[in-house]
């Protein structure tokens, strides 16, 4: 490739977010695929899922040739591009599992969550992966009297799957204020079970531990067909016992996939670097996360070099191409984030803001995650994060090592294992429906500041939400 090429290649990754501007050193692409090849396992993308699976899957078995696929770079979709969140909590609807799993598999499914945290920290501290990662918690807060119902209730829904006081708690305004200066609080909730990361770093680093390990990435390969036993590409076909999909929103873009999942963007924006005497004001702990309560809520993290990095919904979805640049970036969903930085962190309100960006997110039609292996034609996939990857991935990458080696774990038996969801309807129905979800909650957000009484129309939609 000519320098000026690899000069645009450079800065078009760049472009896709603060933690890929940030990473130290190039990232010009592997090599592609050299040809046909034959592997034991091939794993199409090189996000969290798929290079969690390779991960374990080359630590599990170390002679295992295990190939990964990749259309751009590793990190170049969402893992490279979302809020840094490592967060315990359930991915999916608590209803949705208890009726096909039982209710001791969704409190199992919750203790799981949080054990990632830390599975992905002891990862980090064994590979030496310079990311960022603190795990300090996270702070849900609530501004208005209906956001102080719906965290009520969330912890009462917490309470009667069993957990306890040491996974989530509600803590008083003063309380909260000495974790994170939240301008409005009323009360939140607090849990331990979360990081802060710089997810860039940490998919990067992933990647180069994989190949540590002997894994070999093929990136600028776009996969054009799977299935069992082959992936296809313009420059060869990988042969496998085992074929791993690991594109999560992405999947939409392959043959016949096209309604698993809806793909939402979720858009971030990031200061300057804040003075030490802002943090001291606003008196946010190093390497707690944030959130609200709103519909359309923000979340946010204080980031390794000192920035406010913070995301929030809202997007709006394009009925031709629902996955393309041009919906990396929002003005309105801009300006909504530097509304909720002036009001929640006045001290910051003047930070320059230095990045906008936004990736897309796999949602299933209940919103439930879900991991597969057919053990008869060795062909696996996990995905369905609806936007909670980093631990998901984690899980499911993990999850699906062990199934391709036929290990009889705990994670086998978690209750996204096997797990489907019906598909979104054809277009212009999945069209109508994520416009109404982001219109229908942008209103009832207006609606709920303004008379602070809870905002009904949100019932409306309920055929397109999770069940409760």
């Amino acid at each position: 490739m000519r320098e000026e090429g690899k000069a645009a290649l450079e800065a078009r990754y760049r472009a896709r977010s603060l933690w890929l501007d940030g990473i130290e050193g190039s990232l010009a692409p592997r090599p592609s695929l050299p040809g046909d090849l034959e592997c034991d396992v091939a794993i199409v993308g090189a996000g969290f899922t798929g290079l969690w699976a390779a991960y374990h899957l080359a630590r599990l078995q170390p002679d295992l040739r295990v190939v990964v696929c990749e259309r751009e770079i590793a990190g170049f979709g969402p893992s490279g591009r979302n809020g840094g969140w490592v967060s315990g909590g359930l991915i999916g609807s608590a209803d949705t599992y208890e009726r096909e799993k039982g209710h001791d598999a969704v409190l199992r499914a919750y203790r799981e969550t949080y054990a990632a945290v830390d599975h992905v920290g002891e990862a980090v501290e064994r590979e030496g992966i310079d990311c960022g990662f603190r795990k300090g918690g996270s702070l849900f807060v609530a501004t208005t009297k209906p956001q102080l119902a719906r965290l009520r209730a969330r912890q009462r829904g917490l309470d009667a799957i069993g957990l306890g006081e040491e996974d989530s708690r509600i803590l008083s305004p003063e309380e909260s204020n000495a974790v994170v200066g939240v301008e409005g609080c009323l009360e939140s909730s607090y849990s331990p079970h979360c990081a802060r990361v710089d997810p860039g770093r940490l998919v990067r680093g992933l990647a180069d531990a994989c190949e540590r390990l002997g894994v070999a990435i093929y990136e600028r390969t776009p996969v054009t067909d799977l299935g069992p036993r082959r992936v296809v590409t313009p420059h060869g076909t990988v042969r496998a016992d085992a074929v791993l999909q690991a594109t999560e929103s992405y999947s939409v873009e392959l043959p016949r996939q096209r309604l698993r999942y809806l793909p939402l963007y979720s858009l971030m924006i990031a200061t300057e670097p804040l003075p030490g005497h802002v943090w001291d004001e606003i008196g946010w702990t190093d390497g707690v996360v944030v959130s609200d309560m709103r519909h359309l809520f923000f979340y946010a993290q204080r980031t390794r070099d000192g920035r406010i990095a913070i995301g929030g919904r809202g997007a709006p979805y394009r009925l031709r191409r629902p996955i393309d640049p041009e919906n990396e970036r929002n003005a309105d969903v801009r300006a909504r984030l530097e509304r909720v930085i002036r009001r929640h962190f006045p001290t910051a309100a003047s930070a320059r803001i230095t990045h906008h960006w936004g990736g897309p997110l796999g949602v299933p039609r209940d919103w439930s995650m879900a991991v597969h292996f057919d053990r008869e034609t060795g062909f696996g996939w996990a995905g369905g994060y609806a936007g909670h990857g980093v631990v998901a991935a984690n899980i499911a990458g993990r999850t699906l090592a062990d199934l391709v080696l036929d290990r009889d774990t705990e994670l086998v038996h978690l209750p996204w294992v096997g797990h489907r969801a019906r598909r979104w309807e054809p277009e212009p129905l999945r069209f109508v429906a994520s416009r109404a979800i982001v219109r229908i909650l942008g209103s009832a957000d207006r609606s709920e500041d303004a008379t602070d009484r809870t905002a009904r129309r949100t019932r409306l939609l309920a055929p397109v939400l999770p069940p409760h």
